[in-house]
């Protein structure tokens, strides 16, 4: 009886001290959902305006590395070199750092103009490709475009570039779609924020390299010396384009103290609206 009694009094005792068991509360974040509406996004639509410029121009889908080999050696094909305006990933094979000559203009035009923006390069992360790889990629990218259809990858054809996103601030990627929507509003480009990759696709249209050269000569017209003008040194004797040829650079002009015509007077910065 004296041992039952003791018992029942140290279980009272017990469970005096005993903690009841911990619950763990569950507490509900606000997850804030931003709503993706990028400047120059992607459809259906331009898919298929892309493919149609492929066949317009009867550009084969590369089908695996042999042709791609074969275009390279036909000089179909260009190499895209680095250089301070331009860098290509690491991961990026060799044989992959090729693309269509109006498609590697683009890159050197929009890199150039970038670097004289920011002082920082652009970044390459893919060129051409095969239909082998492709279809490779898609296994883990069910966002990569078919490998055949109507709207496979224009990459196929050596015509599309992807420029990372990944480094650029948020000032640097609204300069992008400044630069480039008025090009795919002239339908020399078309260009898609990718949502789930970070980078923008383009597609450049062959129509592209002739725009350029004559965006180039006016420019160079407009700096062609007058009478009234003399050509001092160049600021540089050259400089490397992609392509890994010289290209001069511009020379500064200077009107002779003579014929200098008068400075505007400077607005202040109060009247500047």
């Amino acid at each position: 009886m004296l041992l039952v009694l003791l018992q029942v009094a140290c279980s009272s005792a017990f469970a005096l001290h005993t903690r009841a068991p911990y619950r763990k509360q569950r507490v509900r974040q606000r997850v804030r959902y931003m709503r993706w509406s990028p400047v120059l996004r992607g459809s259906h639509e331009s898919m298929l305006r892309q493919n149609e410029l492929i066949d317009r121009l009867q550009l084969p889908r590369i089908a695996n590395d042999d042709e791609l080999m074969e275009l390279e050696s036909r000089e179909l094909l260009v190499p895209v070199n680095e250089s301070a305006a331009l860098r290509l990933v690491p991961h990026l094979d060799m044989t992959r750092r090729y693309c269509r000559s109006w498609t590697r203009q683009f890159l050197a035009d929009i890199s150039e103009a970038y670097y004289q923006q920011f002082g920082k390069p652009l970044w390459v992360t893919s060129l051409v490709r095969t239909v082998e790889q492709q279809h490779r990629l898609r296994r883990h990218n069910r966002n990569a475009a078919p490998a055949e259809g109507d709207i496979t990858s224009s990459h196929l054809a050596g015509v599309a570039v992807d420029i990372g996103k990944g480094p650029m601030t948020l000032r640097e990627r609204r300069w992008i779609d400044q630069y480039i929507l008025p090009l795919q509003q002239e339908g020399l480009v078309e260009a898609a924020e990718e949502r789930r990759q970070a980078c923008y696709h383009i597609m450049v249209s062959d129509r592209y390299e002739d725009w350029s050269a004559q965006k180039r000569q006016a420019v160079t017209s407009l700096l062609a010396p007058t009478p009234g003008q003399v050509q001092l040194a160049p600021l540089s004797t050259q400089t490397q384009t992609l392509s890994g040829t010289a290209a001069p650079v511009p020379v500064l002009l200077q009107p002779l103290p003579e014929l200098a015509q008068p400075q505007p007077t400077q607005t202040p910065a109060s009247e500047i609206r």
